[in-house]
């Protein structure tokens, strides 16, 4: 079941709208960069979080300064973010490392 997504005023907004307003957002800060990658997880969107995602490498300086901070060449970058590229757990773990970011499992209340 997917969790409603909120926008900074606490209101409900719909998936459709929340992926559009994420596209237009540039996440520049560490607390608010891991708050939007969240909220887009609870989504359960991966394109959601894909784009989050994107929005959060963009706003750390690219894709290009990623892939010198990470593992992984601006193609498998751009493969994972376009969707043509599955990425397993382990490859969002080291791309999130590289943002400054880790995973983490947290309990359901």
């Amino acid at each position: 079941m997917k969790r409603s997504t909120t926008n900074p005023r606490n209101k409900r907004i719909k998936p459709t709208l929340f992926k559009e307003c994420k596209a237009n957002l540039a996440i520049s800060d560490p607390d608010k960069a891991a708050e939007d990658l969240n909220a887009a997880l609870e989504d359960g969107d991966k394109e959601v979080f894909r784009l989050a995602l994107k929005n959060v490498i963009e706003a750390q300086g690219g894709i290009s300064q990623l892939a010198e901070k990470s593992t992984f060449n601006q193609e498998s970058i751009n493969k994972i973010l376009s969707g043509k590229a599955n990425f397993e757990l382990y490859s969002l773990d080291a791309l999130l490392q590289a943002l400054g970011f880790n995973l983490a499992i947290q309990r359901v209340s």
